[in-house]
């Protein structure tokens, strides 16, 4: 084939990157865009941090519309601590004079007087973690090797616990078999299977009580062991635990009342002793690192109407530095002039984003109320039908807009806070040709399976046709899938004696 030049037209769409920018910042959420904004201070010295009281004196260096303020510093005077007399000495005039009226600006308590946190080691020091050191979280296999410590053994058995430990999980349970452990050790120490067994029968007496244990017949036998001898139908527990395991599982009271030879109270005190222990003994040792919701957007109340309010607290307010600004010569093209023209130009879009942004999530939440005030009067069960479609034509964006705006983005309500996306549901339609959202079906299931008869609880048939009657047309299949998203069990599985 000959080659040949080609001369084609065409349109394309191209993003600049503004607006590549502003759509980034658009789609992060507020702890996100925390650190965009610092790394963004760190970064540029044309951006600063515009802080309270800070009063803008509406310059603009540029001529450009660039957001300009005058900034005042006013230098502390040093406290030189050599010079200072000590309390004992000084008189009452000479104490009044040593006590300032007010402190100098941008300074700190510690930094004018001793308190009793000078006495804690300095924050530059980084073998100091306050978090480390006060935090009351803990592992379990932490707190299982601190009570091994404790204990006295030989040399052999605690190699032993140690490798048993490393077998639990974070739920309490021994996940490794004992001849996988026995294997595990060294040879040459001659291990028998007996003293592995010993071993573990001590882990298992360690606390949480009933960690170490291999099912869950074993953990709730091991915890029913650790009750006083005194305690009330212990024996029968322990028999049911042992033996009727399956049966209690399967709710079959009635299998359980002939076989244990015991009256319906009996039974369901033993029950609820049962019920006391932790099926999960190692969940109450582990725990996480708390996860915190800033909220974007806060909504309240005021005079019989609802006003949406950003959350000026969560993402600090930047300016431009004037004085930095105010160097930038316009016919200047040296490497130096150019390098800050590009980053007052980059500072300038930067915040426009930032605007641009608190716009749009503005403009969204303000719809996002109007359509779902029956919500935040009501709550779950008068919740509208909403998808992005509505939002969109409503602000006249885009629905990928709409989707990035609402997602991480959280909503601070009388009724608690949510995510933007929680608003949105699909619908159902009625009898009366009207529509309901899932949200509100889920709501209603909800509060039927809590006001139903624990002996006889409603089933996805019965609960579905408990919605008909109110006109609201759903499949079995489909109560049963809303039931399995509000984590309710089975109407087999919820039967209880009461």
């Amino acid at each position: 084939m000959k080659p040949s030049l080609v001369l084609k037209m065409g349109q394309q769409l191209t993003m600049t990157p503004q607006l590549q920018q502003a759509i980034r910042l658009l789609q992060l959420s507020t702890l996100d865009l925390q650190q965009e904004i610092q790394e963004a201070l760190e970064s540029n010295p044309m951006l600063e941090r515009q802080e309270d009281g800070d009063d803008y004196d509406g310059s603009d260096p540029m001529g450009e519309g660039a957001e300009a303020a005058s900034s005042t510093t006013t230098q502390a005077d040093s406290y030189q601590e050599s010079t200072t007399p000590s309390v004992d000495s000084l008189d009452d005039d000479q104490w009044a004079e040593r006590i300032p009226s007010e402190l100098p600006v941008d300074t700190a308590w510690e930094d004018i007087y001793q308190t009793s946190a000078s006495s804690l080691p300095s924050s530059d020091d980084d073998e100091w973690d306050f978090t480390a050191r006060t935090s009351s979280g803990e592992s379990l296999q932490s707190h299982l090797l601190w009570q091994l410590n404790l204990a006295p053994m030989s040399d052999t058995d605690r190699l032993i616990a140690l490798s048993i430990i490393d077998g639990i999980n974070n739920d309490g349970y021994l996940e490794e078999s004992l001849d996988d452990i026995l294997s595990s050790i060294d040879p040459e120490l001659d291990v028998e299977m007996d003293e592995v067994e010993v071993v573990l029968r001590r882990i298992q007496q360690m606390e949480p009580a009933g960690v170490g244990a291999r099912n869950l017949r074993e953990c709730l036998l091991l915890q029913l062991r650790q009750m006083p001898e005194n305690t009330y139908l212990l024996t029968e527990a322990q028999r049911l635990v042992s033996d009727h395991l399956d049966l209690l599982g399967s709710r079959d009271y009635s299998q359980l009342m002939r076989r244990m030879k015991l009256k319906e109270d009996e039974l369901r005190e033993t029950i609820e002793l049962i019920q006391s222990l932790h099926p999960r003994p190692g969940s109450q040792i582990e725990s996480g690192e708390a996860e915190y919701v800033v909220p974007d957007v806060i909504v309240r109340k005021h005079n019989e109407r609802w006003l949406v309010e950003l959350n000026q607290e969560a993402v600090p307010r930047l300016r431009v530095n004037s004085q930095y600004a105010g160097l930038v010569r316009r016919a200047d093209s040296s490497a130096d002039n150019t390098f800050m023209r590009n980053q007052l130009q980059e500072a300038r879009w930067f915040i426009k984003s930032l605007q641009s942004r608190n716009e749009t999530l503005m403009k969204v939440a303000t719809q996002i109320v109007e359509h779902q005030r029956g919500f935040l009067e009501y709550g779950e069960e008068a919740m509208k039908p909403l998808v992005l479609h509505d939002i969109a034509e409503a602000v006249g964006m885009h629905e990928s807009t709409i989707s990035r705006v609402t997602t991480q983005k959280f909503m601070h309500t009388p009724r608690g806070i949510f995510e933007l996306k929680y608003f949105f549901s699909s619908h159902v339609s009625t009898s009366e040709g009207g529509e309901c959202s899932s949200t509100a079906i889920r709501a209603i299931i909800k509060k039927l399976v809590a006001a139903e008869s624990p002996k006889k609880p409603l089933s996805d048939s019965k609960i579905a046709g408990l919605l008909e009657a109110q006109g609201i047309q759903v499949a079995r299949r489909t109560v049963a899938k809303y039931r399995e998203s509000l984590g309710i069990a089975p109407s087999s599985e919820r039967k209880r004696l009461v």
